[in-house]
């Protein structure tokens, strides 16, 4: 029996060393690293600021920043959107110019990025659908439905705002950030120095994350190599938030408080913006250590594996913590899960049913991430998803025993990720 965990353990290290072999030589492992704190940043930051709470037969959403504002420099960690649009930025761009040096024209490419964009999105809108109509029939309360269709959903926002920037990124390749940026400003001022309409902030929905998206085609160009370029826009982003924070009256939370006047994400603010921009800056400053730290097979490999399932995580994490709670309501109001948000007692119970939460996150990845590894069938397409250094390698199934075999594993990889 105890030489069974070893025997695991070395099975482990030993197909982490073949991931290791498999990935091409020259691929930037730091993207991929990025790429993952970005999404586990997005996980862990809604399982701990968002709340259903239980009154009667109604759920409600809360969240533990209403009650202790003092927990806002909570959502400064896991407020990581910026990053992921940076890292889009850069993937997009280098993969448009991957693409166009193998004669691969723009409809094939973007057909070949949206198609793993959405192909997951799918099984999202089916289960939600029919339990919409499950609810609907059982006479079940219509707030507790919105509730958790708002949940459910809300990811869905982001992707659309993605596919939009990675459909217009030939005219982004050389768009510096200082013109969405300018866009954000003389939007905020528009509504909150010179009143004008709530509505006119959706501009900023685009615009907003435009910032980072063109950050990210700058590194793409070889303009943000130096540490200056880094240190720049975390100290200058963090000064600028830390301003519009104490005199111009931006709320500290970067998510989105129930209840709220303004908030700093729906839309984007200045502020998000700027916060954004020192997120950056640090996403730049950190490629050194994570590319020498990426070196290590199993560290490589757990990235890896995160980035070929990050569009499954990221749509199927709501579900999971809301299945989780609806489950745990026929044992009655559990603390941490149905119970009001409002003091630091929630917080400990709540750290203790994040593991719960991964758990049916993970019982989520196991029945969907096939969706997110759908090749395409078309030829044109297939060929927009040759080898490009922008896709993370899945875990070889077999010892690569030739130069063809990995390049076998390259190409399965740019069908999963780019």
């Amino acid at each position: 029996m105890t030489d069974r965990p070893h025997a695991l353990g070395a099975a482990l290290r030993h197909r982490a060393r073949r991931l290791d072999a498999a990935t091409p030589p020259g691929r930037d492992r730091a993207v991929d690293a990025l790429r993952a704190f970005a999404i586990l940043g997005v996980v862990l930051g809604h399982w701990l600021v968002t709340a259903l709470v239980a009154e009667g037969d109604t759920l409600r959403a809360a969240s533990p920043l209403d009650p202790m504002p003092w927990l806002a420099p909570v959502s400064w960690l896991f407020q990581t959107l910026a990053v992921f649009f940076l890292v889009g930025g850069q993937v997009a761009t280098r993969s448009l110019a991957s693409a166009r040096a193998r004669g691969v024209g723009y409809r094939p490419w973007l057909a070949a990025r949206l198609s793993r964009l959405f192909a997951p999105v799918a099984a999202v809108l089916t289960l939600w659908t029919a339990t919409a109509l499950a609810l609907l029939l059982a006479s079940a309360d219509l707030t507790t439905l919105h509730t958790l269709l708002k949940l459910a959903l809300s990811p869905l926002w982001f992707l659309l705002v993605f596919a939009v920037l990675t459909a217009a990124t030939p005219l982004l390749t050389r768009l510096g950030p200082l013109w969405p940026l300018a866009v954000v400003l003389h939007i905020d001022l528009i509504r909150f120095g010179l009143g004008g309409p709530d509505a006119l902030g959706w501009v900023n929905l685009a615009a907003g994350w435009l910032v980072p998206y063109t950050l990210g085609a700058a590194w793409t160009r070889g303009e943000l190599e130096r540490p200056r370029a880094g240190w720049t826009l975390l100290i200058g982003g963090a000064v600028a938030t830390a301003g519009l924070m104490a005199w111009a009256g931006y709320p500290a939370s970067m998510v989105g408080v129930p209840g709220t006047e303004v908030s700093n994400l729906n839309p984007p603010t200045l502020a998000a913006v700027t916060f954004g921009l020192a997120q950056c800056g640090a996403a730049l400053l950190l490629r050194g250590p994570l590319r020498r730290w990426m070196r290590r097979p199993v560290a490589w490999a757990a990235v890896a594996l995160l980035n070929l399932s990050a569009m499954t995580i990221f749509l199927w994490h709501q579900t999971a913590m809301m299945a989780t709670t609806a489950t745990a309501l026929l044992a009655g109001r559990l603390p941490g899960l149905h119970t009001r948000p409002d003091d630091l007692t929630w917080i400990a119970h709540r750290l203790a049913w994040l593991p719960v939460f991964a758990l049916a996150l993970g019982v989520c990845w196991v029945a969907f991430r096939s969706r997110e590894r759908t090749g395409p069938t078309d030829p044109r397409t297939a060929k927009a998803t040759a080898p490009n250094p922008s896709a993370p390698p899945p875990l070889p199934r077999r010892e690569p025993a030739t130069t063809a075999t990995s390049t076998a594993t390259t190409k399965g990889a740019d069908r999963c990720l780019g």
